[in-house]
């Protein structure tokens, strides 16, 4: 299964900039970054892992930035449960069926948005055909359409 790499916030300063709650059981293997250099130094592919892992997590956070800095809040929400089925399915879940862990008001927080929008946004996307929501179990019907809410405006 793909996991995570936490912690990369902390190597410039030695210290980390956030927290992290785990939404699903999950494990936790910790490498001391000290360790991960020295194992990186000595095994190339290791290095290389690395590497790629850093890049898609700069990729993902500028994503992040746009996604903030310049969708409007249906864009956003779509954005993120595309994102969250794309990552749920490449560690062999449903890609169009999922339990939400965060609540509205977290995922508002999440994409900078209020808690009345993230609700207003799921009853628009259930209303449009898009979703069908039952409090935290959602479906995606219709995932172009998804899609097209985002690359509509981005041309």
């Amino acid at each position: 299964m793909a996991g995570e790499l936490l912690g990369l916030d902390g190597i410039s300063h030695d210290r980390h900039n956030c927290d992290a709650i785990a939404l699903e059981d999950s494990q936790v293997c910790v490498i001391p970054f000290g360790q991960l250099e020295e194992l990186s130094r000595d095994f190339t592919p290791l290095q290389h892992q690395f590497h790629k892992i850093m890049s898609r997590e700069i990729v993902r956070d500028h994503g992040m930035m746009l996604l903030l800095g310049s969708m409007r809040a249906e864009e956003r929400l779509a954005a993120f449960l595309l994102n969250l089925t794309q990552r749920l399915q490449a560690r062999g879940f449903s890609a169009s069926s999922l339990i939400l862990r965060m609540t509205r008001e977290e995922i508002g927080s999440y994409l900078g948005l209020k808690l009345e929008t993230v609700s207003r946004t799921f009853s628009k996307f259930q209303d449009d055909g898009l979703l069908e929501v039952k409090q935290r179990h959602i479906r995606i019907l219709d995932e172009a359409g998804l899609r097209q809410l985002i690359t509509s405006t981005s041309c």
